[in-house]
């Protein structure tokens, strides 16, 4: 199984400037439509609803609002991305079940130190519902999902492409933490728009290096995800960062904004807020899992019930002194069925993170309970467990996650614009 690197929902930076979103409000009679997204309409309400919570959370950010009219473009931007996104999902069949949103959330309240009620009481204090909470989480996991299908999983890494990094980084470990506007580039953009978009770019380079507030102009006018957290990128490994961001990144000071750069994507605009080094991990002793599995995917004839229905059947049958192996001969829908569901010794890494944290809280010998991945549904046997010295294996496997991490964010910007141009989008914000 080919890794699939985890998405990082907004969650973090969100919860920790409560309220959270407010969910979709109902359609009143009298509301006015402001955007239509393939069959859906987005309304002025829902625009104002979402474009108050934003301004809550850059006002406790310390983030100075842009203009009102500025922000709700922006604002209304990002919701016809995420309808696309969603609607995309719906499409190709993906959901999201209640039993895993549901330990999601309780991820979320135990991140933030809290039991569920205490959780459940925050929510309530900030005005938000419990059901419109679950529905904002269930959006986020279902575009994390569609990512990782779409975008994520599709990553390759050639093995001449990790032996160009390991001479390139000589083994560094300097971290940064960056700040970043995207002016994104329609697809397949004529030289004029180029040009135009250039000259945004260009005026909003020239504002920032004057001296305005980075996260106040990411906030207005940067189209990249985290345009709402001031652009900011947390700390990245130079590594891990795109090439064109790890070279700019390298030549800056703390707080200089560099030069205009530009990539398949569009325009890019960064701030480089601190470097720090880090200490290399110089043990080569990596813990090896040896698993087999059985998976069942979800099409438009499987549903996620039936998967985990058929599953909960198998387990019954191993319980009962069937054979793993040949059982995942019988019903498992990848290509180590052949093998029995051998997946082989399996490094830290190596599997989508779903899978690997079931397979980490099993004992040797011991069936999980039904795992659900971007694959699928899964059943999962540990075999065995081992210490294995792989100084050079974790240097080409450590470069091959760098390498993956480097190309996700310009891969799923590329995939988001295609996204947007093949998508019906009416904006009507501006009809009286």
């Amino acid at each position: 199984m080919q890794k699939i690197a985890p998405f990082f929902f907004c969650l973090a930076a969100w919860l920790a400037t409560f309220p959270a979103q407010a969910a979709r409000p109902q359609v009143v009679e009298a509301d006015r439509i402001v955007a239509i997204v393939g069959s859906e309409a987005i309304t002025l309400t829902e625009l104002r609803s979402q474009l108050q919570m934003a301004m809550g959370r850059l006002q406790r950010q310390g983030t100075p609002l842009p203009p009102t009219e500025v922000l709700e473009r922006q604002m209304l931007e990002r919701m016809i991305m995420e309808r696309a996104q969603i609607q995309a999902a719906q499409e190709l069949g993906l959901r999201v079940d209640d039993t895993q949103l549901e330990q999601t959330i309780g991820r979320i309240a135990a991140n933030n130190k809290m039991t569920r009620e205490q959780f459940l009481a925050a929510l309530q204090k900030d005005g938000i519902t419990y059901a419109l909470f679950r529905e904002e989480i269930r959006n986020e996991m279902l575009i994390s999902r569609l990512r990782e299908r779409e975008v994520d999983s599709r990553l390759v890494i050639s093995d001449a492409e990790i032996d160009n990094f390991l001479v390139q980084t000589g083994g560094g470990h300097e971290e940064f933490r960056i700040a970043h506007i995207l002016l994104r580039a329609p697809e397949s953009a004529s030289p004029d728009q180029l040009q135009k978009l250039k000259a945004r770019a260009e005026d909003i380079l020239q504002r920032a290096q004057n001296g305005e507030n980075f996260a106040e102009l990411a906030a207005a006018y940067s189209d990249a995800p985290d345009a709402l957290q001031g652009g900011d990128l947390g700390w990245r490994g130079q590594d891990s960062l795109p090439a064109v961001f790890a070279e700019t990144a390298k030549r800056l000071k703390a707080d200089e904004v560099g030069d205009l750069l530009q990539s398949s994507n569009g325009f890019h605009i960064l701030k480089l807020l601190a470097r720090r080094g880090s200490n290399p991990d110089d043990d080569g002793g990596v813990q090896q899992t040896h698993a087999r599995h059985i998976l069942i995917r979800v099409d438009e004839i499987v549903s996620e019930a039936d998967a985990r229905r058929r599953l909960e059947d198998l387990r019954e049958r191993l319980k009962h002194g069937e054979d793993f192996a040949e059982l995942a001969r019988l019903y498992s829908q990848d290509g180590s069925a052949a093998t029995g569901g051998d997946l082989g010794w399996i490094n830290p890494g190596d599997t989508v993170p779903e899978f690997e944290r079931a397979m980490d809280a099993l004992v040797d010998g011991e069936v999980s309970p039904v795992v659900q991945s971007p694959f699928g549904f899964h059943i999962i046997r540990v075999e065995a467990r081992r210490v294995q010295d792989m100084s050079q294996e974790k240097q080409r496997l450590s470069a091959r996650q760098a390498l993956r991490e480097r190309k996700m964010d310009d891969a799923y910007q590329d995939w988001l614009r295609q996204l947007i141009d093949r998508t019906y989008v009416e904006y009507r914000l501006e009809e009286e």
